[in-house]
């Protein structure tokens, strides 16, 4: 081979890094998780479960997405609802590879405790491929079980034109690498010096390098990534998707792991993306929790306002944020489009409604008047 890739050299895998470049980027890492996790400790069990929800279902289909394969998301959102012990909504709408998916996505994050071996890591390559022909493969893969012989590459892209970032070691000796790798998973579990959002990085980088199957090695990867993560915080619940931030920088990820793969075994760089990837993550959910607390807290402050429905549907779409396309306010004309009333009643509608304190009047005036969310006193808006 004319490259010389990262796990021929020498001392492979003994990984290292800027700290001192690191920690500020690691700092706000940390101060953003236990600003969430303190968050979500004052949800409600409802609401904390519809946001879990939210979260897995989200990590599992950009994960899915990060390969060019898009799921049902009704099939996977009953598999995981039914899971969590949640109401369904469309009752046996689930396929084999939705019941395996949440099944993955589940036991990783709800059996943290649990040690990372090598039968863990079939079982789970098998609930990701339980029906042959329903996988994208070009080619018949080897389920639950290491690759074969044929030289691996890492590529992104349209199977007719891919680009190719790396190669991984050879069949030959990976038994060895995978064991090396999962008495170091173990081990650093319990390290004094080695930062759990480190690990977690450095887990994502070794075994993605490693791409011991035939295919779902980026999956698998990203599993690892939460079990490694869930592990760090010592609770199963999740609230952020990783996979959905890596998602919304796809050829960043593709190419920071194909430079790293070609460097030396300083990872500072590909630690530093991964970091900014899950602030990213950490933030998002911050922002969904925030609203989540916003709206309880506001339809609790008006339970005793007695509201049209057309007042709750256009109040809900405002609450809802950039979601329902009013980040911005709303305006009498849309008003008038979104509870589809006359222009007389939108009018006396949001009269009324800034009389009882739901909504407030943004500055600037005429008929290019906005309204938005008046939010009470105690709330983290």
């Amino acid at each position: 081979m004319a490259t010389h890739w990262i796990w021929q050299q020498p001392d492979w895998p003994d990984f290292n890094w800027q700290a001192s470049h690191l920690a500020p980027l690691l700092r706000e890492c940390v101060h953003a998780q236990g600003q969430l996790m303190g968050m979500s400790s004052s949800v409600s069990n409802s609401l904390s479960a519809q946001s879990e929800l939210d979260a897995l279902l989200q990590n599992i289909v950009t994960s899915s997405a990060i390969e060019g394969e898009q799921l049902n998301v009704g099939s996977v959102r009953s598999s995981l609802a039914r899971r969590l012990g949640l109401e369904l909504n469309d009752g046996n709408n689930v396929s084999q590879r939705s019941e395996g998916l949440a099944q993955l996505m589940l036991d990783a994050t709800r059996h943290f405790a649990e040690p990372l071996t090598l039968a863990r890591l079939f079982d789970w390559h098998e609930w990701l491929f339980p029906d042959q022909d329903a996988t994208f493969s070009a080619r018949p893969i080897r389920v639950g079980a290491l690759r074969g012989d044929d030289p691996m590459q890492v590529v992104s892209g349209r199977i007719d034109r891919p680009t190719v970032h790396f190669e991984a070691p050879p069949r030959i000796g990976l038994e060895q690498h995978l064991q090396t790798f999962l008495a170091w998973f173990e081990a650093s579990r319990t390290q004094k010096n080695l930062d759990p959002l480190l690990r977690a990085g450095i887990a994502h980088f070794w075994f993605v390098t490693l791409h011991p199957f035939d295919d779902g090695n980026g999956r698998l990867t990203r599993t690892i990534t939460d079990l490694a993560l869930a592990q760090g915080e010592a609770q199963a619940i999740r609230f952020y998707a990783m996979s959905a931030s890596i998602l919304d920088d796809r050829s960043g990820y593709y190419r920071v792991l194909e430079k790293s793969q070609k460097a030396t075994l300083d990872i500072t760089e590909w630690l530093e993306w991964f970091l900014q990837t899950l602030l990213r993550s950490l933030e998002q959910a911050i922002a969904r929790i925030k609203s989540v607390l916003g709206k309880a807290r506001f339809w609790q402050a008006h339970r005793e306002s007695s509201l049209s429905p057309e007042q709750a549907k256009v109040l809900n779409r405002l609450l809802d944020g950039g979601e329902g396309g009013f980040a911005d306010g709303i305006s009498a004309a849309q008003y008038q489009a979104v509870a589809k009333v006359s222009k007389a009643t939108a009018t006396r509608h949001l009269a009324e409604l800034l009389d009882k304190g739901c909504l407030q009047r943004l500055p600037g005036g005429g008929r290019s008047t906005r309204y938005q969310i008046s939010y009470p006193e105690d709330s983290t808006h």
